[in-house]
């Protein structure tokens, strides 16, 4: 199926995909616990969110999906993490690589979603990739870690090197259909064990040009894809879009955190007879939690409506203030951990059991903050330097 006869789909708005979203909060904790054992999104959790059009929010309009705001899918994404934040994780980076999929030539999005525009991507994005220029293309080799969701894709993003030992610094994401990448079952972790996050490796295939996007085109919002797909959604920079997807999974673990703790902390008495309704600092980290997701979800709300409204008017986001973004982005899982971790204190040893949801989200919460992505320190540092006026030593913003 060309994109330009692509059958014109009636997008439901945003109210109406977020009362979706709603409804599936309950049905993910009750699956939470299986999704866990499984370690991956159970195959019914998938099918559910591709029915009520979850990733098609940031899909192009010509290959069936909606071109909604940033907005919607970052509120998506924080209500199913209130449920379950491993499938959470899983829709938030395989519903943002449709959006990434639009900056490629558009011949490759004619590879994936020519016959059915339903078609799932997974990534893992780790420089460790060699490319070797041939004749048409690459070929390409390697071995990553961390592709969430990948059992549930029939394509892959791999990043990669191009010929490194020039020196040139040529990175980019590769794109491979399932035929040509192996899945290796690694995924054994403290948290997020629902995401089924194993390993990938690439033998020797080869990979065209046309199915290649330069990290430098993704800096500049300047890709192949602009061409065709000229929305101002996509030319939001890239960057900024995946490291909100691999963050803000934590609002939702931690507001999903608080609200279980509320209702538990209500009606605890101690062994000692203390109620833990009448704690100062169960009284002070509820209050404290509060405060601190509002605030942050204002940055984040603040921020990508800032880079949308650039985008539509064609201005470019200047760097500095992505470092910014990125810092900002980066410290949300810190403080979210943080704050969990004294929830999780407040409820005393009752709280480790397994029967109550703490022990579970304070796992997924920790692991998300390991991702690179996530590394508040060695972000804030480079944000801090260029502020001092020393070089930039992060492009990935």
């Amino acid at each position: 199926m060309d994109g330009s006869s692509e059958v014109n789909m009636v997008a439901p708005d945003a109210d109406e995909l977020l009362r979706r979203a709603r409804a599936m909060v309950p049905v993910l904790r009750e699956r939470a616990a299986a999704t866990e054992k499984a370690r991956k999104v159970l195959p019914e959790t998938i099918a559910d969110f591709q029915k009520a059009g979850f990733f098609r929010v940031l899909q192009p309009k010509r290959w069936g999906g909606f071109e909604m705001h940033p907005h919607v899918y970052y509120d998506i994404l924080m209500t199913l993490a209130e449920g379950d934040m491993s499938s959470a994780w899983c829709y938030a980076v395989i519903a943002c690589h449709n959006w990434q999929m639009a900056l490629f030539e558009d011949q490759a999005a004619q590879d994936v979603w020519g016959q059915d525009t339903s078609v799932l991507i997974s990534s893992t994005y780790m420089m460790t990739g060699k490319a070797t220029p041939v004749e048409g293309g690459f070929r390409f080799s390697g071995r990553w870690r961390f592709s969430s969701g990948c059992e549930h894709c029939d394509w892959i993003f791999l990043g990669g090197m191009v010929d490194p030992e020039s020196g040139n610094m040529d990175a980019r994401t590769f794109l491979l259909p399932r035929k040509d990448y192996e899945i290796v079952d690694t995924w054994d972790t403290l948290g997020l064990r629902g995401t089924g996050s194993h390993d990938i490796v690439v033998e020797d295939a080869f990979v065209p040009e046309y199915r290649t996007h330069k990290m430098a085109d993704a800096l500049m919002c300047m890709s192949p894809g602009n061409a065709v797909n000229t929305a101002p959604l996509y030319r939001v920079p890239f960057a900024q879009i995946f490291i909100r997807a691999v963050s803000t999974s934590t609002l939702g673990g931690l507001q999903a955190m608080l609200d279980a703790f509320v209702k538990y902390a209500a009606k605890r008495t101690t062994v000692t007879g203390a109620k833990t309704a009448e704690d100062g600092s169960a009284q002070l980290v509820v209050a404290e939690t509060v405060a601190a997701l509002d605030a942050m979800k204002l940055v984040l709300r603040r921020n990508i409506g800032l880079m949308y409204e650039q985008a539509e008017a064609g201005i470019f986001t200047p760097i500095e203030d992505r470092m910014k973004y990125r810092y900002q982005s980066a410290e949300v899982p810190e403080r979210c951990v943080n704050l969990a971790q004294r929830i999780f204190k407040a409820g005393g040893g009752a709280a480790v059991f397994n029967g109550l949801p703490f022990a579970r989200i304070f796992a997924d919460l920790s692991t998300a903050r390991a991702h690179a992505a996530n590394q508040q320190d060695s972000i804030g540092r480079n944000w801090g330097r260029v502020m001092l006026g020393l070089d930039n030593q992060d492009f990935f913003i």
